[in-house]
């Protein structure tokens, strides 16, 4: 069972409906012990890194999300909640994330031409990296839907998928049983559905 953790941010039923539409069975969730119990954990997001913080702390997710991270198990960030993964965010201010993954997110405002709209809204192609287990049946150029300002600068040795929007941008991030997404696998069609798959596979 895949436990989609529900702290009062994300697109959670389209979510589900994907893993359900790839045979897995999720659930969206804020209880303690069904995220314990659960095979792998999803943390979605959207909106403000700021208030997403203290609405994981308060929600009573961040401490059973961060100690499940230790035992080993797989968990994936999704938009906003891989931002969160990181150690800090540079949105109005700066924030404390998870720290599960070494790195900062900072803005596209200053570092692309201003013919770049933001927010960065649609299709953009992957270029892959690492040979992660989520993009197993992935190829490079293969598309997904984007809806974001913000980004993660890390260490390369995360990076396992970048894309292009006036520059080069990390578009996923793994750290051994973590991962992330800056893009949305459940508004990404096929391709979306193939990186769900992998994600259940992965160990």
């Amino acid at each position: 069972m895949i436990a989609i953790i529900d702290y009062g941010v994300g697109n959670l039923f389209s979510l589900k409906s994907s893993f359900n539409a790839i045979g897995e069975d999720a659930i969206i969730t804020n209880n303690v012990q069904t995220i314990k119990d659960a095979k792998k954990i999803i943390l979605p997001g959207v909106g403000a890194f700021e208030d997403a913080t203290k609405k994981l702390k308060e929600s009573g997710m961040k401490d059973v999300l961060l100690s499940e991270c230790k035992k080993g198990k797989t968990v994936m960030g999704i938009c906003l909640g891989m931002q969160l993964l990181f150690d800090e965010s540079y949105e109005f201010g700066v924030h404390q994330g998870l720290s599960l993954i070494n790195g900062k997110i900072v803005g596209f405002e200053g570092r692309i031409d201003k013919e770049y709209r933001i927010p960065h809204i649609g299709w953009n192609s992957l270029k892959l990296y690492n040979n992660s287990p989520i993009f197993k049946y992935l190829k490079d150029g293969d598309y997904v839907y984007f809806v974001h300002s913000y980004y993660a600068e890390c260490n390369k040795k995360n990076i396992i998928a970048t894309s292009d929007y006036g520059m080069e941008f990390t578009a996923a991030v793994q750290n051994e049983n973590v991962f992330g997404c800056q893009f949305h696998p459940e508004k990404s069609g096929e391709t979306g559905l193939k990186i769900l798959k992998g994600f259940c596979e992965a160990e």
